[in-house]
């Protein structure tokens, strides 16, 4: 059921109150303004390399693990379904959730690790600052403007999708939004729309759920050892007692698939007695609200945070991971330094823009050419880059 075909509620954005765009464009036909920045994105070349960039493996590791693409997809299936059931614009948190990682550089947090260091000198860098770059600046797709010359609503989804902004805005690496700010007010002290918000969750929802279903296929992890962990323990039992003869791996997939069943009924619940205790009736509520509205119960931050524990120790510090994260570190550092004193060894397109200008120009447009890599191009391109025989065949 589209967003057109039922009633929303009044705390909801909507598209006939939507602020527009930096620069007025005639209104579509065939979609409403959020859907077509939901299609902008989709079609941008920064959403299609998300098919070859991870989080914990590097794509080339797996066929079968989620990369930032499909991490993405699932995301935006679960925003838009916790938006149907709260009667919120179901295009607004879809465009926000598929949006949320395309500023992601390669080899998930160990690339973002990686260039904070590279970048401490030079403005810094930060994932969703560079999110927000991607859509306002670095897609290159129009004639009549850079970026994607996206909707208000979704542009503050973007920026603000965890919470209010403006301690932040004096930080370098937020230099870019405190300027764009300057000139669109964002509203930075308050909180983004509530869609935003259930894009947000979405995104935790999905990233605990698929790394415990990564984390068992990976063998880094065993469905016994998760039988005594919250969430997604009594999962593993419960599945276990009504299929007692299924194998293991359909055990790990019904587990999982109860597990973000409990995590959304979760927030729904949660949600809907914050919106109630906090009197939200409207937009501007949600805005000037003192805290998140769409958001986990008590009970469910406690549980989570013993996941988390459990995936930490286990997962994400396993000897095998520590040693793809070394790797991916050593890769984007040595190609950043090299650029750093060479900027012609690198596409015309990228040079262009480091030469002529000073240090710091020269840094961000190295960290750009960087940050829009995907793994397998970050892995060939320093091979091309470091590898003698390869160098001599291009």
């Amino acid at each position: 059921m589209s967003t057109s075909d039922r009633r929303l509620a009044p705390y909801a954005e909507t598209v006939a109150a939507s602020r527009g765009r930096l620069v007025p464009e005639p209104i579509s036909r065939t979609r409403t303004a959020f859907a077509r920045d939901r299609d902008r994105i989709i079609h941008c070349t920064a959403f299609r390399r998300l098919k070859e960039k991870t989080q914990v493996f590097v794509a080339h590791e797996g066929d079968h693990y989620r990369t930032r693409l499909t991490h993405s997809l699932e995301v935006a299936q679960i925003a838009r379904s916790l938006a149907h059931a709260l009667r919120l614009d179901t295009d607004l948190a879809e465009t926000v959730a598929l949006a949320h990682d395309l500023g992601h550089p390669p080899f998930g947090h160990a690339g973002e690790d990686e260039l904070q260091a590279c970048m401490a000198g030079f403005g810094g860098f930060d994932h969703n600052v560079q999110t927000f770059r991607v859509v306002t600046k670095l897609e290159e797709r129009y004639p009549a403007f850079k970026g994607l010359n996206l909707s208000w609503e979704t542009v503050e989804g973007v920026i603000k999708h965890n919470g209010p902004i403006a301690h932040r805005l004096e930080e370098p690496a937020w230099a870019p939004i405190r300027d764009y700010h300057r000139q669109w007010d964002v509203e930075p002290g308050g909180f983004a729309s509530l869609e935003a918000q259930a894009a947000a969750i979405a995104d935790d929802i999905a990233y605990n759920n698929h790394d415990v279903d990564d984390g068992v296929q990976a063998g880094l992890l065993s469905l016994a050892e998760l039988e005594t962990v919250p969430l997604i323990g009594p999962q593993l039992l419960a599945t276990r007692r009504d299929w007692p003869d299924l194998d293991d791996r359909m055990v790990r997939l019904e587990a999982v698939r109860r597990m973000i069943g409990v995590m959304v009924e979760d927030v729904l619940a949660e949600t809907e007695a914050r919106l109630a205790a906090d009197g939200i009736e409207t937009v501007k509520d949600v805005r000037a609200a003192g805290r998140t509205v769409v958001a986990f119960s008590p009970a469910m931050l406690v549980d989570l945070a013993v996941l988390r524990k459990h995936l930490f120790e286990r997962m994400y510090r396993h000897y095998r991971v520590n040693r793809t994260r070394s790797q991916a570190r050593r890769i984007l550092a040595e190609m950043f330094e090299l650029f750093m004193a060479e900027p012609e060894v690198m596409p015309p397109e990228w040079s262009g823009k480091a030469l002529g200008g000073d240090e710091v120009r020269k840094a961000r447009a190295v960290c750009d050419y960087i940050a829009g890599m995907t793994d397998r191009y970050a892995i060939e391109e320093h091979k091309r880059l470091f590898s003698l025989d390869l160098a001599l065949d291009l």
